[in-house]
């Protein structure tokens, strides 16, 4: 892996976009400037990288898990990068049960793909017909030329 570390870079548009975010906009960056930041950013990666894969070792799993992740920036003394993760950690757990229950809830439906969009078009068929039909009635009842005519009769 170590001939490799020469290749691995970051993308070059993703990193200006960030750096332009954070920048005040009468401010500039040089091409220069952003190799650096992409230089450390991949290094700060290998390092973080490295360390979560050594407490894994230890722990004799074979994948890194986020727990190792955020034992590596506490290690690193990264410790401020923790509270954010661990909230970007949380809303991916929400995010995937929900994700879950979705896919549960179809597949329970015993239902295949084309027979939900079949009944979802129906459904939009006859909210629409609905809202038409009360369209209608609205109008009718707000003319006055009707309500003179029914009250004639």
């Amino acid at each position: 892996m170590v001939g490799e570390v020469d290749d691995v870079t970051l993308p070059k548009a993703t990193v200006q976009k960030i750096i332009s975010e954070v920048l005040d906009s009468d401010l500039t960056f040089s091409k220069e400037a952003r190799e650096i930041i992409i230089e450390c950013g991949v290094e700060f990666i290998m390092m973080l990288a490295g360390s979560a894969s050594e407490i894994a070792d230890k722990e004799l799993k074979k994948t890194i898990a986020p727990d190792h992740v955020i034992k590596s920036l506490q290690d690193l003394e990264f410790d401020e990068f923790i509270p954010p993760l661990e909230e970007i950690l949380h809303q991916h757990k929400e995010n995937q049960k929900i994700r879950e229950r979705r896919d549960a809830k179809f597949k329970k439906s015993g239902l295949s793909e084309e027979e939900l969009l079949r009944q979802q078009e129906e459904l939009f068929r006859q909210s629409r017909s609905r809202l038409q039909q009360t369209s209608v009635s609205d109008a009718s009842s707000n003319d006055p030329e009707v309500g003179v005519k029914a009250e004639e009769f």
